[in-house]
């Protein structure tokens, strides 16, 4: 078995933003020589999250405002318990966990067997600093 472990890093300038990685993750898919396998995609930070879905502003703006309804950015210690702790993202937290963690690609024929228009995105949902992806793809 084939295997191949890289980490991409982020450093989105605003609190909250989306990055198409599929470029990168295409490329290392390439790099590892795999025919067959899977690739997984995943966050290494508790605020920022790894998801699959359609690379359109709109849909993107409609994450950001729906997040934003869901989990306000509020640093004050009353609506989050987590800001107690000297924190002010409690609502990151809150985000990631709505957004998700990771996503894990078949590879078929040595690419990404997607459907249409899927593309995979890196989430930010506390910015400003850097933070890392893991990607590891593994099979024949």
């Amino acid at each position: 078995m084939k295997s191949l472990t890289e980490y991409l890093t982020f450093n989105v300038p605003a609190r909250i933003g989306f990055v198409n990685i599929t470029p990168q993750v295409k490329e290392a898919v390439k790099k590892s020589g795999v025919k067959e396998g899977l690739v997984l995609c995943n966050a290494m930070h508790i605020t920022a999250s790894v998801f699959i879905n359609d690379d359109e502003p709109g849909l993107l703006q409609d994450y950001r405002d729906w997040l934003e309804k869901l989990a306000p950015f509020d640093p004050s210690p009353q609506r989050y318990r987590h800001n107690r702790t000297g924190e002010e993202n409690g609502d990151a937290h809150h985000k990631r966990q709505i957004m998700g963690r990771e996503v894990v690609v078949a590879i078929t024929n040595g690419k990404l067997d997607f459907g249409p228009w899927e593309q995979i995105f890196y989430g930010e949902f506390d910015g400003r600093r850097p933070k890392r992806v893991l990607v590891k793809v593994v099979g024949e």
